[in-house]
């Protein structure tokens, strides 16, 4: 039997697909073409994720957030314990607490030892001050 067989009326008929072998329908199937989308989606895609997961990795694996190599190496800063007076500012605090340093940097060991998140301080707070 034909694919295509004339009739009396010269209408075209055509062959159920359940007739045809699954030769014949790969046979029939034209090739696959990639449009420019389609190359974008199975070669860009991966490509940009990977990528992403490749950036990660590499930020990963050099972060500085390391303390130290071991406990040995690790240091207990020496601190003291102040109560805020009223009308003290960490300023004033700093440089009675440690006059032989720079006071910024006695602010910033400060606001670091007791996470501070703004700079002022209110009466009758404990804070803790480094002695070196």
């Amino acid at each position: 039997m034909s694919a295509i067989s004339a009739s009396q009326d010269s209408r075209p008929q055509f062959a159920s697909v359940e007739h045809l072998t699954s030769r014949q329908r790969k046979e029939s199937l034209p090739p696959l073409r990639l449009t420019r989308r389609g190359r974008v989606v199975l070669i860009g895609i991966p490509l940009v994720l990977l990528a992403a997961i490749l950036l990660s990795l590499v930020g990963f694996l050099t972060a500085p957030a390391k303390a130290a190599d071991s406990a040995a190496d690790l240091s207990v800063t020496p601190t003291v314990t102040v109560t805020v007076q009223p009308g003290q500012s960490l300023w004033a605090i700093a440089g009675t607490a440690a006059p032989q340093r720079d006071a910024r940097d006695v602010i910033a060991d400060i606001v670091q030892l007791n996470n501070l998140t703004g700079g002022g301080v209110v009466p009758g707070q404990q804070l803790f001050v480094p002695t070196r």
